[in-house]
């Protein structure tokens, strides 16, 4: 269902605030612990290092995912996904007809550089 816009805003009340960079999965495992089922992801930032991530992208396999250039928000607090703890947030939308929650994560259309900032 479709939901109102939120109100607008400028770039420096948010997407300047956040650190949005580009990474490349380099594991992808089941994440123990979670109340549903989701990957935990190692994502290599370049020169902002190995990050951890829990999410629920389970509609892809390991396989597919590995190797795939991804966006994460990397200046958000670390916090517990079940028996992890998700360094950064990956982004994602909403797969049509999976379960709500389930994802795909956000890529670039060509590789660039790890660790580049999103603008």
């Amino acid at each position: 269902m479709a939901t109102d816009l939120k109100p607008t805003v400028s770039p420096a009340q948010s997407l300047d605030l956040l650190d949005i960079r580009l990474g490349r999965v380099l594991k992808a495992e089941p994440a123990p612990g979670t109340p549903k089922p989701a990957y935990r992801l190692t994502v290599d930032f370049g020169k902002f290092g190995t990050r951890v991530s829990v999410g629920r992208f389970t509609v892809h396999t390991p396989e597919q995912l590995i190797g795939t250039q991804v966006l994460g928000i990397l200046n958000f607090e670390a916090r517990p996904v079940g028996d992890s703890v998700s360094e950064v947030l990956i982004l994602g939308v909403q797969l049509p007809g999976a379960p709500s929650g389930d994802a795909t994560p956000l890529v670039p259309l060509h590789a660039a550089k790890l660790g580049s900032k999103v603008f």
